[in-house]
């Protein structure tokens, strides 16, 4: 009986030991970012070789799936960057600037994409459109709550600019929104 009631202590610490978050490191967010940045600017090479009369439906599939990746580094990202928790001058700059150098490609994949609608609904396939208007609220909402964990995560000093570029994505995303509503 002692030995099953030690065994389940140590099972019971080990459970709480993994439970626990872990602690993320500024390095790791900045890694996030750069593969964030890296995603984006993959899906906005996609969008803008999609041409705006005579698409594939693969070509369609392949914006789709670089959504979803993105899609899955930006929850990434967020978790670290909760799990990160505030950070100095310094760090936040570095974010800052981080964000800053992907923010225009982010906004002309959104420009583009909702520039191509009318040939994302000319494809033989029914559908994709709503797939799209699918992955573009999906990443809204993703990247909404990545750059609220950076907001929260800032230094007092940069939470207007970076809040100030939040919402422009923010813009860029509803009215790409819009064009597939």
């Amino acid at each position: 009986m002692v030995y099953f009631s030690r065994l389940l202590l140590s099972f019971s610490l080990l459970a709480v030991g993994l439970a626990s978050p872990v602690k993320r490191t500024v390095a790791q967010v900045e890694a996030d970012i750069a593969s964030i940045s890296s995603q984006v600017t993959t899906l906005d090479n996609a969008i803008n070789a999609f041409p705006a009369t005579g698409g594939s439906l693969t070509a369609a599939l392949a914006i789709h799936t670089d959504a979803t990746n993105l899609e899955t580094t930006l929850n990434k990202g967020t978790t670290d960057v909760k799990a990160t928790g505030t950070v100095d001058d310094a760090d936040g700059n570095t974010i800052l600037n981080s964000v800053t150098a992907f923010e225009p490609t982010i906004l002309d994949a959104l420009k583009g994409i909702a520039a191509k609608e009318p040939a994302f609904a000319a494809l033989p396939i029914g559908g994709i459109p709503a797939l799209i208007l699918a992955d573009l609220k999906t990443l809204r909402t993703d990247t909404g709550a990545f750059a609220q964990a950076l907001i929260a995560a800032a230094p007092a000093d940069l939470k207007s600019e970076a809040t100030t570029i939040a919402n422009t994505i923010d813009a860029g995303f509803a009215t790409a929104i819009a064009a597939y509503s």
